[in-house]
């Protein structure tokens, strides 16, 4: 891709942080929209769950990237939190999205975040894009997420929808607070381990918003995550042989539940998701098994 200007909302998370140093190595120029006052030449303010974004930000950026959203897994799923995560995707998306429309010279793409979580509880049927959203919270919130994008989609911007898995890396997400626990030697399986976890390396979920960036022609929901889902238990086998530590220490679910209230249910629930549309596009992963993307997230740590 030729050096473009690129607007990242959610550039302070760990998958926005990523892409944005990916983007600015590679000499694109970042506007990165943020909730405080600005710190930095490159920053602009926004108010993602006010909706409110001035289009002038967006003029002349080739490309948006919305990522922002209160963290799915950073605390107890009360009511009021389950609030704060709908209206900071929802809101925050759809405001985006109308900016864009509202401009005259439209960006060529908007690649919006979204979730596997988007399928729900699949158990051991694998489902690719096709497949119908599931019920329960996540689900909703996914099809509220992305039908947001819509005044994009209107306008005739390529609009991409990212339904990421499990991202494995060692500065944030579920491996964030995964790993200290193995290397301790107090990991193991939660519930009964037969739960399957789609997850993906964070390299290959860099690589592959750039592929969706820079493709022509792809649009809508793409699966990110790698080829082949394993379950809990064979994912926890793989952090111990990877860590070199013992894996004894099993959650039961109802320890699990009772500390994690209704988000214990995203951890205990199955979805085997594949990424269908992301291979067919021609995307290679460099991280295909489990075992690769745990070292990498290792090396990545120490590097």
């Amino acid at each position: 891709m030729e050096r473009s200007r690129i607007a990242v909302a959610g550039a302070s998370g760990l998958i926005g942080g990523a892409l944005v140093r990916s983007l600015t190595a590679d000499g694109h120029e970042v506007v990165r929209l943020v909730r405080r006052a600005p710190r930095a030449k490159d920053e602009v303010r926004w108010d993602p769950e006010g909706g409110r974004v001035d289009a002038a930000v967006l003029a002349g950026c080739d490309v948006v990237v919305n990522f922002a959203g209160a963290g799915v897994g950073d605390r107890r799923w009360t009511d009021a939190y389950k609030t704060q995560i709908r209206r900071s995707r929802v809101l925050g998306t759809a405001a985006l999205a109308g900016a864009i429309a509202a401009l005259d010279e439209k960006p060529r793409v908007f690649v919006n975040g979204s979730a596997m979580g988007y399928y729900g509880e699949t158990g051991d049927r694998a489902v690719d894009e096709s497949a119908p959203p599931g019920t329960g919270f996540l689900p909703e919130l996914c099809v509220e997420w992305e039908g947001a994008a819509a005044p994009a989609q209107e306008a005739g911007v390529r609009t991409v929808f990212t339904r990421t898995g499990l991202v494995v890396a060692r500065g944030g997400g579920a491996w964030g607070r995964l790993f200290p626990l193995f290397r301790a030697g107090l990991g193991g399986r939660m519930g009964d381990g037969r739960q399957y976890w789609s997850y993906i390396a964070l390299h290959d979920e860099v690589a592959a918003i750039r592929h969706l960036i820079d493709t022509d022609g792809l649009s809508g929901p793409f699966n990110l995550t790698a080829p082949t889902p394993l379950t809990n238990r064979e994912i926890t086998a793989a952090m111990g042989r990877v860590l070199h530590r013992p894996t004894l220490f099993a959650v039961p679910a109802p320890v699990l539940r009772t500390v994690l209230g209704e988000m214990a249910g995203d951890v205990l629930g199955s979805a085997r998701v594949l990424p269908r549309r992301l291979l067919k596009s021609g995307f290679t992963f460099a991280f295909p098994d489990i075992e690769g993307a745990l070292k990498a997230a290792l090396a990545q740590a120490q590097g």
